[in-house]
Parts: C-alpha cells; sequence; structure tokens
C-alpha cells in the first residue's frame, strides 16, 4: 500500500510510478491529489490545471497538466478509479475493490489545500470545497480515461475507470523461469520461506 501526494507521485516519482504501472507490480497506491505544491509553498505541480494561480504562477498556470487516470492506465494499471473527499463511502468501496485485484491498481483522491489552492484561486475554504466536490463531481463508471482531465472550474469525473485483468509481476517472472529453466526451476513449498528457489546448474 502507497499512499503519496501528486508531486511526489507524478513529479519525482513520476518515473517509479510509470514502471511500477508498466511491470504490474502486485502495489495500491492512493494519490492525494490536491493539485499543487501544498507543503513547500503552493508551487505549480504537474497536476495543477491551466489557469490556475499559484505562487510560481501568479498569472495563471499554462503548462498542461497531467491527467492521472489516464497516465497509469496507459502504462499498464489493472485498476483505476477518481474520487473526492467528499466521496467517503465511495472511496472506501474503491480501496476494497483495489484490493482484490492483483497488479497494479491505482485511486486518486481530489483533496482540498484551502490555505494555498483554494485560496489563490479564491474558492473559498475548506467547507466550501466540498459543496463544491458535491456540486462539481459526475459519477463516470467506465469512462475513457483520456475524458477525465481535471480544468480549473470544470466537471469533476469520478468513478471506476478501469477494472481489468493482466498477468501481474510475480506471475510473468514464474512463467518465464518456467519456460526457460524447465524441470531446474523448483518453486519453494512453505509460505514462510521466500516465494521462489531457482537452481541452476
Amino acid at each position: 500500500m502507497v499512499y503519496s501526494g501528486d508531486g511526489n507521485l507524478s513529479a519525482i516519482g513520476g518515473n517509479h510510478l510509470i514502471h511500477a504501472a508498466r511491470r504490474n507490480i502486485d502495489l495500491k497506491v492512493i494519490c492525494v491529489n490536491n493539485l499543487i505544491y501544498a507543503m513547500t509553498g503552493g508551487q505549480t505541480a504537474p497536476t495543477t490545471p491551466g489557469h490556475a494561480t499559484t505562487s510560481t504562477n501568479p498569472y495563471g498556470t499554462f503548462e498542461p497538466a497531467f491527467n492521472l487516470p489516464h497516465l497509469v492506465e496507459a502504462a499498464g494499471a489493472v485498476y483505476v478509479a477518481r474520487w473526492t473527499t467528499f466521496h467517503v463511502r465511495q472511496l472506501a468501496r474503491s480501496i476494497s475493490e483495489a484490493f482484490q485485484k492483483k497488479g497494479f491498481s491505482f485511486i486518486e483522491v481530489i483533496s482540498p489545500c484551502p490555505t494555498l489552492y483554494q485560496r489563490c484561486n479564491k474558492m473559498g475554504d475548506g467547507l466550501d470545497t466540498m459543496k463544491y466536490y458535491k456540486e462539481k463531481s459526475k459519477v463516470k463508471n467506465g469512462a475513457p480515461t483520456s475524458e477525465v482531465g481535471l480544468t480549473l472550474n470544470g466537471e469533476i469525473a469520478v468513478g471506476r475507470f478501469v477494472d481489468r485483468d493482466r498477468p501481474d509481476y510475480q506471475s510473468m517472472m514464474r512463467a518465464q523461469y518456467v519456460e526457460s529453466l524447465g524441470d531446474r526451476y523448483v518453486e519453494m513449498a512453505d509460505p514462510e520461506e521466500p516465494e521462489m528457489e531457482c537452481v541452476c546448474g
């Protein structure tokens, strides 16, 4: 289980994110996306919507933002969902569903940053943000992730976008060893021991 912010996952950790999804590592990633670098001064993040005001773009952000559900789906994630902090029950259900999946699951949680993002963009306080999430969110289960990008004041598409199956990293590795080594490959039977043993000789 990985909890992380949007800046860490999509900037400094972006390489790890896409390759974990590509390999289909059995990880459950919860991305708390407040659309800004909130802990370091309110700078523009890779997820900041166009035209949003930040400390590094006081006249409005002009860079294109990452659409995180689309990014992780393209990289290979088997489960992708998005909710806001208003959608507590739906979020809990998605986390439970992600744990039923073998492989890389990604849940984006749109979260407020009242002191920086909301204040700079004249969006009110934390309670105003919850009202905003309630009004602007639209459940779009199964929506193409290419169509769920975020804008400054537009609709927030929420729901379960991707739920598919493909072999996870351990299964692919095991299959490759069996194919390559045949009878020389022996798996450990004891669950307390390492998952596999490769006897090459």
